[in-house]
């Protein structure tokens, strides 16, 4: 029956994109976020589903929609060359064939953000792809959030119903989403236009960002609570009495204390002191090999080069049984091909110094540009009075996903490239609005005076 109900579904959203072009692009977003494949029993996983989203929105957008408005940025020119580098590596990675298994979604990925913007030319297309993100992300934390507050979690061992840890249903990725589009949802309850802002609507915003909070406690992630400390203190500038919003700030999370679960409270403790958790230690051991390999592999050695890593590190614990002046043991580890647990050294041991370049530029570039929107636009009133709020919003959402990549290696997930695609269709969307605003003499042209009467 699920089954059905996904293909009926997924049917009635194509057949509506053959009137709408621009349909068939948020129905490869719904898939690639969701993976409704991995849902089903057995009707879906065995078409190519997501191939056959993309080509029709990509045949829609060439056969029937309007390009006189698309614009190429240059971010779009660094996602092509990013992909062409990941080409290049991949040609001569150290692991051939795992190289290959990772360039085979990745390529798709970087294409994808490539053509994005290419589609968002009116702010209705722009509200209507971060409402399909915001929504699809919603089906997997509404179900994780109502689990939380049924007593279960627990770090690895949240369902987020698949049994796949990958994709947004791995714990700290959807963490760090969960978090990510907390400033968003508040957008839409302030602006949104497809759905009025209404009690209704402002409700269920309020009851999604309850259960985005819930997300890192029924992961118990570190990664996501280090995200809602940021989004805490980037929300700050929007605040009027910013001295007000930090004591409730304050006083949220005291009374909050509480009530999260022990699992969550201990493994929160390992922040202060990574040498007595074995995960933490781990990251920091591939991390120093990361930096070794690059000495001497400055271009990468394509995807999966961890792989090759040789690891050794200690886990410093003290006995429990003989106080807290107990004697401290080091227990060395061994270990070999563990994950970067970052995507940044993700990129610099797979992509190299050039690779890593490329990657961060198309993030720094995407947060200066934001900011310049934040600051053009936060004083506007009347048609664009959303913009400001929206380029802002955009902006914290970008800075969380860059924290919580620190400590995950997330530096091709496709979630955040559909942002970033966003973030260039607001600019190019307004660069053309601001064009026509200066061939026409202002966006709001007066009204011609009435000839004199005849005497």
């Amino acid at each position: 029956m699920r089954d059905l109900v996904f293909i009926a579904f997924l049917a009635a959203i194509f057949g509506m994109g053959f009137r709408r072009p621009f349909l068939l692009v948020l129905a490869y977003v719904y898939i690639d976020i969701v993976s409704p494949q991995r849902l089903t029993y057995f009707l879906l996983n065995s078409v190519p589903i997501s191939l056959i989203a993309v080509a029709l929105a990509v045949g829609g957008w060439l056969l029937a929609d309007n390009k006189a408005d698309s614009r190429f940025a240059p971010r779009q020119g660094l996602i092509v060359l990013l992909m062409l580098y990941c080409w290049a590596t991949t040609l001569g990675a150290d692991f051939p064939l795992d190289a290959k298994d990772k360039w085979d979604w990745v390529w798709k990925c970087l294409a994808f953000a490539a053509f994005l913007p290419l589609t968002l030319r009116t702010r209705l297309r722009i509200e209507a792809l971060l409402l399909f993100m915001i929504v699809s992300a919603a089906s997997i934390i509404i179900v994780g959030g109502i689990k939380t507050l049924a007593g279960g979690g627990g770090y690895g061992q949240l369902d987020l119903m698949v049994n796949n840890n990958s994709g947004l249903y791995e714990g700290s990725t959807i963490s760090t989403v969960a978090i990510a589009i907390v400033p968003l949802i508040a957008w839409f309850m302030r602006h949104g236009t497809i759905f009025a802002p209404d009690w209704r609507v402002k409700g269920f915003c309020l009851a999604l960002i309850f259960a985005c909070l819930l997300i890192p406690v029924g992961t118990s992630t570190r990664t996501g609570l280090l995200c809602i400390v940021l989004v805490a203190l980037l929300s700050i500038r929007n605040a009027r009495r910013k001295f007000l919003y930090l004591g409730l700030i304050g006083a949220s999370a005291a009374l909050a204390v509480p009530f999260l679960p022990a699992s969550f409270t201990q493994r929160m403790s390992t922040i202060e002191n990574h040498q007595a958790d074995e995960s933490a230690s781990t990251r920091v051991a591939v991390w120093a090999w990361t930096i070794d390999y690059a000495r001497s592999h400055p271009f990468g050695g394509g995807f999966d080069a961890y792989r090759g890593n040789h690891i050794r590190y200690e886990i410093r614990k003290a006995d429990p049984a003989a106080g807290p002046t107990g004697a401290v043991t080091d227990t060395a580890v061994t270990d070999k091909a563990r994950g970067y647990h970052s995507a940044y050294f993700e990129m610099l041991g797979e992509q190299g110094y050039p690779g890593l370049a490329i990657w961060v530029s198309i993030s720094l570039i995407g947060l200066f540009r934001m900011e310049v929107l934040r600051r053009r636009y936060r004083d506007s009133d009347g048609e664009f009075a959303w913009a400001g709020p929206l380029a802002a919003a955009l902006q914290t959402a970008h800075c969380v996903y860059l924290l919580g990549a620190a400590f995950i290696a997330i530096a091709f997930q496709p979630f955040i490239y559909m942002l970033i695609g966003a973030q260039i269709g607001l600019d190019t969307y307004l660069a053309r609005r601001r064009k026509e605003s200066a061939d026409t003499g202002g966006f709001a042209r007066r009204r011609p005076s009435a000839p004199p009467l005849p005497a």
